[in-house]
């Protein structure tokens, strides 16, 4: 007598077969997604390529800019971060005043901010102060002479920040000047790769932006 065929080792077999095409077409799909990832990837490099990024070419210009007028020492320009700083020589000692040579420098610059916030209206400029850990012992109150008056390390890092971003202002009318903000934040931010008392903490950072958010 033969044996019947089962039909459950049938049904299992086919449920099986189903099984192996639903995930032959799964990673299909899977495949056709990162293809078609990669291949936007590839168009949004050719398209940066081929408009630029107007924040780093800004930023190269006033690197170029800063080289011819010798202020490398005084100002350095980051492309890859969107930002230049402008270190503690740019200020007298314990004061908010911009020296001469930082302030014929910074105007040098103007020009090129000026048009970066008139072609781009969602653009913005973020001038930000930092101090090292040192307190500050008493109050300074002679305006004329430091540029400010302040009692702590975060109102002098806001004053050092709003003289900086008056250097940038140059013939800008108001609705753009808005555009150009600041803050400080005293020695609550030292550089990571020193310590809290270097004095390379004492420095202003201009970080720029084409949609307007800090991040």
């Amino acid at each position: 007598m033969k044996d019947k065929p089962n039909e459950w080792v049938a049904i299992s077999d086919l449920m099986a077969g189903v099984l192996a095409v639903v995930m032959l077409m799964l990673a299909v799909v899977v495949l056709q997604r990162q293809f078609a990832e990669a291949q936007h990837q590839r168009d949004l490099a050719a398209l940066d390529a081929a408009t630029g990024n107007p924040v780093a070419e800004l930023l190269q210009q006033v690197q170029g800019t800063l080289g011819t007028q010798g202020a490398g020492h005084l100002i350095s320009v980051d492309v890859a971060s969107r930002r230049i700083t402008l270190r503690d020589g740019v200020f007298a000692q314990g004061s908010a005043c911009v020296t001469p040579a930082a302030s014929a420098a910074m105007q040098a610059v103007e020009a090129q901010v000026g048009t970066f916030l008139r072609d781009h209206p969602a653009g913005r400029i973020f001038v930000e102060g930092y101090t090292d850990d040192a307190p500050v012992k008493r109050p300074v109150t002679d305006f004329a002479r430091f540029c400010t008056v302040y009692d702590d390390n975060f109102t002098l890092s806001a004053a050092r920040a709003r003289e900086a971003r008056k250097t940038l202002l140059g013939t800008l009318d108001a609705t753009s000047a808005r555009r150009i903000v600041v803050a400080g934040y005293g020695d609550s931010r030292p550089l990571a790769e020193v310590p809290p008392s270097d004095p390379r903490n004492r420095r202003v950072e201009v970080f720029f932006t084409l949609d307007g958010s800090r991040s």
